[in-house]
């Protein structure tokens, strides 16, 4: 036997040895490594936070508590398990005599029944932005009223945001209790971070001029700092409705799609294309680097999306009516007036409903304007209750003054409310301008006191 044939048989011998004691040999695939991976360790483990929060309340804002509901069926399909999820809504839709299908919540006219299986973590007056914070540190003591669920995140979780409600230069609505404040918001953030109990944070905000919550608030260095990275459904100044992210997500593979590729997504759709013809300047904030990871960490992994193999709803433009977003509940109430009995009598108390929301905006709108106008002149007109700020600055350098200011309002004037948010922008101007308190209620007193109206809306 020549030396090429007995070769041939070695390596034919020992093959078959190989393979018929395959079962006995160990597996070296833990112990392996490319070239390329040899200086690479393993990742920690880590787990998905979610919180979930709808600011409003009231039948007129049914789709602040949709969304979120419908955010949370998304991130439980998704596999993110439901004791790391926390859920902030007043919970008064599903229930509500409204509701035309009572028990339930939709996000989409053909859509089904997203409240179901939704947990109350914290509703009615426990949905507080004290809670929130302390869910957010994970202060389980701190809370009061609602589950105490928190985050209670390791070093190597991540944590998913999403809030959905009005909001106004600077500040946040929520279902009870006062706003919620950049500066302390972003100080929460800080200590979060500072508690070294997460890797990374990504913040979705649906809201009106939800821009400004970030917008000069962090630093170019502290940027990268926080491994937090934000977008916001509008920049400072435009509005808008968007729920693109939830379709873009219920819709495509989360272990491809990168949170760079659904900003851009989400952007493309809400801005009809950057024609900017309908719908929202959607903005991004914080720390760039996250954008490449996949969304899968942050919102799950449903495995019926593991085929998808191109984008979907990639050319579908969000519909947007170019209503105000704050008009919203006002809106509601005529829609229903138009359509009910013209001899209902409660179409009579409809349109009361109507007639008082409209007057407590009147009174709101008028109060503010006459405190301006008394500003202008004790200033002798150097001071601009409208200036914006440029792109880059925060709406306002003393956040403790601002809300220090809103608070003298309320108390000459009335709760500023869901609709005053929108002239949270004047208060800041009069921190910037740096006018005193005694001459900031000197305003209000003479705006305000003799109106009494303003006296109806404490109790709203």
């Amino acid at each position: 036997m020549g030396m090429p044939t007995a070769i041939f048989f070695s390596l034919l011998i020992c093959l078959t040895l190989i393979e018929t004691s395959a079962y006995h040999l160990p597996s070296f695939s833990s112990s392996l490594r490319l070239p390329s991976d040899r200086h690479r360790r393993p990742r920690p483990t880590s787990i998905t936070w979610a919180v979930l929060v709808a600011g409003s309340s009231g039948f007129g804002n049914y789709r602040h508590q949709a969304d979120v509901c419908h955010a949370y069926q998304i991130l439980r399909s998704g596999g993110v398990k439901e004791e790391n999820i926390i859920v902030f809504m007043y919970d008064d839709i599903a229930t509500n005599p409204l509701n035309p299908r009572p028990g339930t919540l939709i996000n989409h006219p053909d859509g089904g029944d997203v409240y179901a299986g939704v947990p109350k973590d914290y509703t009615g007056e426990s949905a507080n932005v004290w809670n929130l914070y302390n869910v957010l540190l994970g202060n389980a003591t701190g809370t009061s009223g609602g589950s105490g669920k928190v985050v209670d995140s390791k070093p190597n979780d991540r944590i998913f945001l999403f809030y959905s409600d009005h909001g106004g230069p600077g500040v946040l609505g929520m279902p009870a209790g006062p706003f919620l404040y950049a500066g302390d918001f972003v100080s929460v953030l800080r200590t979060k971070h500072q508690m070294g109990t997460y890797s990374e944070m990504l913040i979705y905000l649906e809201a009106c001029e939800s821009g400004s919550i970030f917008e000069g608030m962090i630093g170019k260095e502290e940027e990268e700092e926080l491994e937090i990275y934000v977008t916001t459904a509008s920049n400072a100044i435009y509005i808008v409705k968007i729920v693109a992210w939830m379709e873009d997500s219920e819709s495509n593979d989360l272990k491809s799609e990168t949170v760079r590729e659904q900003y851009h997504q989400v952007k493309d759709r809400t801005s009809n294309y950057n024609t900017f013809a309908v719908g929202s300047h959607v903005m991004q904030y914080g720390t760039r680097k996250i954008k490449s990871d996949t969304l899968s960490v942050f919102h799950g992994f449903n495995p019926r999306n593991a085929n998808v193999t191109s984008r979907t709803d990639r050319n579908r433009v969000i519909r947007d009516t170019g209503e105000n977003q704050r008009d919203a509940e006002v809106l509601f109430l005529w829609r229903r007036y138009e359509r009910m009995d013209e001899r209902s009598p409660e179409r009579e108390e409809v349109m009361r409903e109507i007639t008082d929301k409209m007057a407590e905006r009147v009174h709101v709108d008028r109060s503010v304007r006459s405190i301006g106008r008394f500003l202008l002149e004790l200033t002798n007109r150097d001071f601009n209750a409208e200036h914006i700020r440029p792109v880059g600055e925060a709406v306002v350098d003393d956040w403790g003054c601002l809300k220090k200011m809103v608070g003298v309002f309320e108390n000459y004037c009335g709760l500023l409310g869901q609709y005053g948010m929108r002239h949270m922008r004047v208060f800041a101007n009069i921190c910037n301008h740096g006018l005193n308190v005694a001459t900031v209620e000197e305003a209000c007193h003479r705006s305000c006191v003799h109106d009494g109206e303003w006296r109806r809306w404490f109790s709203l």
